[in-house]
């Protein structure tokens, strides 16, 4: 017998897998799809994953074999835990706190993550803030008997560039494939709404879902404010548009909320915006769709044209999306530095993989396995599960993945345009203005916040704190904050990221 323990997720193809299994579809969501993962699984066992589309993160437990199952979806999008006990049980969840109230479980921190925190500005890799408790990670199944388990990894990207067909071929088939998975995204029963930026990925998801209104961030900082762009986006489209106006203050009161929510620090600015967009979105819906994921399968990011340049030294320094602190000040500043502990060593396997592959090609796995998973993915399921909003990401799929692994890198990017291919296609939909708007990216107004003494007294509190003192040179870290008030903006980033981890810590190791 087949028994789900604890499943999270959305499965995109349940029709089909409703006829391949003989299951109901008259059935509600939540059985369905508890049907598609027990039934899947007696079916295909280990297989069923390959099998699914969409969003997941479960465990099942088979009681004939005395074996419990657990399973990450592809990318990640969905987190799994789990946390082996002194006397051979195993804990897990899709939730940290679901763990850390169990029996069995022993809080202690994992003091070395914070060295690859202060580099990355999140939780890379496999191992937690939380000595021993570990994630699951993307495209791994671990199957737990008798006091042992072992993980095996199911999937993984794979490129196989295809030069036989055109730019404009590809651009229709990510179109094709876009207008199928807005068909799956949701059942015609659901109603839901859009987040959106001044981005082309929001936008074209936008144009080719049915939403009757979009939601965007705004703030009076004009020069930081994209939600003018996205109201012009939003009138274009014939929909409805609503702006939640974020202030300095509200941003800073929220931040213990964030991390808490979060269950893992996170460095990343923009997550607090997203966060309080969350909030405010699910007064008037419970589900959004957000156009997470093109960017790292389709070339988004502007330093991805300087792939070429970077050559093989990639595998000497680039460690994803943000690289913030280098080791010798990490050494100045820490009251503990173990120099065997490197973020370059979580993507040591990423670069054996893609050898004999394009710089552009290998800066976009170490993005898809690393940053995708620990901080794009994380933010958006922690605050929206915590603003109790369902979050659907149609750009975040095999499907289309498979699109971007076959797409030669001069199709994603050239010395002029990053997303070359996707702005085509999205430009089916899109007037070009938009469709080839140059990326700005999440922007916040935090770097002038943050020297504002009006707001920032718990940075102020937090820097010159006990806790601080515990991880870190005090002087030192004086010393960056009196630069960075004395006029150097470019130092706000390691400020925040020293401010986010002591934030988590206080809360989870002081507070509770």
């Amino acid at each position: 017998m087949i028994e789900l323990k604890t499943y999270r997720g959305h499965i995109r193809n349940w029709e089909a897998l409703c006829d391949a299994l003989s299951i109901d579809k008259s059935l509600s969501r939540a059985d369905r799809e508890h049907e598609i993962l027990c039934k899947g699984y007696a079916e295909w066992g280990n297989a069923l994953p390959d099998h699914l589309y969409g969003m997941f993160a479960f465990a099942l437990w088979d009681s004939d074999a005395e074996k419990l199952i657990c399973v990450r979806d592809q990318f990640g999008t969905k987190p799994f835990y789990y946390y082996p006990t002194a006397d051979g049980k195993l804990l897990y969840g899709t939730m940290i706190r679901d763990i850390l109230s169990q029996e069995g479980f022993v809080k202690e921190l994992n003091a070395e993550m914070l060295q690859i925190y202060l580099t990355l500005t999140y939780v890379a890799g496999e191992d937690t803030f939380f000595k021993g408790l570990k994630k699951l990670m993307p495209g791994c199944l671990l199957e737990w008997q008798n006091g042992a388990y072992s993980i095996t990894r199911y999937w993984k990207p794979e490129f196989h560039p295809d030069r036989s067909k055109s730019l404009n071929d590809y651009a229709d088939e990510i179109h094709e494939t876009l207008a199928q998975m807005m068909r799956e995204v949701k059942t015609p029963d659901e109603t839901a709404e859009s987040f959106l930026s001044g981005g082309v990925d929001s936008s074209y998801v936008l144009a080719m879902s049915d939403a009757k209104r979009a939601d965007s961030c705004g703030y009076d900082e004009e020069r930081f404010d994209e939600s003018r762009i996205a109201a012009k986006t939003a009138e274009l489209l014939g929909v409805e548009h609503s702006v939640a106006k974020i202030t300095p203050q509200q941003y800073f009161d929220i931040v213990p909320y964030v991390m808490y929510n979060m269950e893992q620090p996170l460095g990343d600015a923009s997550a607090i915006v997203f966060t309080i967009g969350c909030i405010e979105t699910a007064k008037h819906t419970k589900l959004c769709y957000s156009g997470e994921g093109a960017d790292e399968f389709f070339g988004g990011y502007n330093m991805y044209r300087n792939a070429e340049r970077y050559g093989e030294n990639l595998k000497t320094f680039y460690v994803g999306n943000t690289n913030i602190m280098k080791e010798d000040e990490k050494e100045r500043i820490l009251q503990h530095y173990d120099p065997a502990v490197l973020p370059i060593n979580l993507v040591k396997h990423i670069y054996e993989e893609t050898e004999g592959l394009d710089p552009l090609t290998k800066m976009s796995d170490v993005d898809i396995q690393i940053w995708l998973e620990g901080d794009i993915y994380l933010n958006v399921d922690k605050m929206s599960t915590a603003a109790g909003l369902e979050i659907r990401m149609p750009l975040t799929d095999r499907r289309i993945f498979d699109i971007a692994s076959r797409m030669p890198s001069e199709y994603k990017v050239n010395e002029e345009q990053n997303k070359v291919a996707f702005r085509t296609a999205a430009a089916k939909v899109l007037p070009e203005e938009i469709a080839f708007r140059k990326k700005l990216g999440f922007i916040v107004p935090i770097r002038l916040w943050l020297a504002d003494e009006q707001y920032n007294g718990d940075v102020r509190r937090l820097l010159t704190s006990e806790i601080c003192a515990k991880f870190f040179k005090p002087d030192e870290i004086q010393a960056i904050y009196d630069e960075y008030v004395g006029g150097n903006s470019d130092l706000w980033r390691k400020i925040w990221t020293i401010y986010t981890f002591l934030v988590w810590y206080e809360e989870y190791f002081v507070k509770r």
